[in-house]
């Protein structure tokens, strides 16, 4: 191929000038993901699916631990159009003041975190969960007390302990209200529960929470990522815009939207020594999606980051 025609074949494919230059310096590439919208439970047409809209990343699929078959059928599929599958959700309150609920919860937990040890998913993800009685990921005075803290710890242990995973990571979450609110609770958190298998979930949005973080986001997100690098496993791409009231109330919105320095966090990223993926979410259509991907991919081709 001349290099006319590689210029020629690389701007057809959205592929900056710079970008392509980082790829062939070597630089780390990103793996990008999100929700599809093809219904179907076919893990080869899911596959191709997140191929042909450029993704390299993606949710896990429908399944069960219990339906081995299945499970294979994931692996070997998107292993085959070489997309990884980046997360496994488990997303239940591990501290429901509930005992009943609590131990349910915590259970159903250790079995998505099997399921992402079958499928070779890069990490199963949770939040630590909330004290508050009404909504499972509320704000509640105890979320930043010692309580909290121990028994968070305990949870992730235990997950970690009862699968010994081999190929994935337990993950949680920072949030705004919730333990690890910072990286430097993060930090203390992952020196407490002192286990290999356990890893960090990077959304910078749910660590934003004041104004000095919502207009230096750049330098929040470059302070996560020197802190808590070495253990990031999977990232949520979103972006962030104040409401104005008459007390502070950041909303979700697509990326480009918002005030998030996607800048810092993409270059952020491609410094990892793993290609942690990068998942959009939250989002309310395809058209979003649509939307914030081609606004990360635009972003990345002007900081010269390229995708897997």
């Amino acid at each position: 191929m001349t290099a006319s025609t590689r210029r020629t074949f690389l701007a057809a494919a959205g592929v900056s000038a710079t970008a392509a230059r980082a790829g062939a310096a070597g630089a780390q590439r990103i793996r990008l993901g999100g929700p599809i919208f093809l219904k179907s439970d076919d893990p080869r047409e899911l596959a191709g699916e997140h191929r042909r809209l450029g993704y390299s990343a993606a949710y896990c699929p429908n399944a069960k631990v219990e339906d081995a078959a299945r499970v294979r059928e994931i692996e070997k599929a998107f292993a085959a159009e070489n997309v990884v599958i980046a997360e496994v959700g488990a997303w239940k309150n591990m501290l429901d003041p509930d005992p009943e609920t609590r131990r349910a919860n915590l259970n159903y937990v250790i079995q998505r975190m099997a399921l992402a040890e079958a499928v070779g998913a890069r990490c199963c993800v949770d939040i630590a969960g909330s004290y508050n009685p009404k909504v499972w990921y509320g704000p509640d005075p105890r979320n930043l007390s010692r309580e909290f803290f121990d028994a968070t710890v305990e949870n992730c242990r235990r997950i970690i302990d009862e699968i010994k995973p081999k190929r994935t990571k337990f993950t949680i979450e920072m949030m705004g209200w919730n333990i690890p609110d910072s990286p430097d609770s993060y930090l203390k958190l992952i020196r407490a529960v002192d286990r290999k298998a356990f890893g960090v979930h990077m959304d910078v949005c749910n660590g934003i929470n004041c104004p000095s973080k919502f207009y230096r986001s750049g330098e929040f997100i470059t302070e996560c990522f020197q802190k808590l690098g070495r253990w990031i496993t999977s990232c949520h791409a979103k972006d962030l815009t104040w409401v104005v009231e008459l007390n502070v109330h950041f909303l979700e919105t697509v990326p480009g939207r918002g005030e998030v320095d996607y800048k810092t966090y993409l270059r952020e990223l491609a410094k990892l020594p793993v290609d942690a993926p990068l998942m959009l979410e939250h989002l309310k259509t395809a058209e979003e999606y649509a939307e914030g991907k081609k606004y990360i991919q635009r972003v990345a081709g002007e900081c010269g980051v390229s995708f897997a």
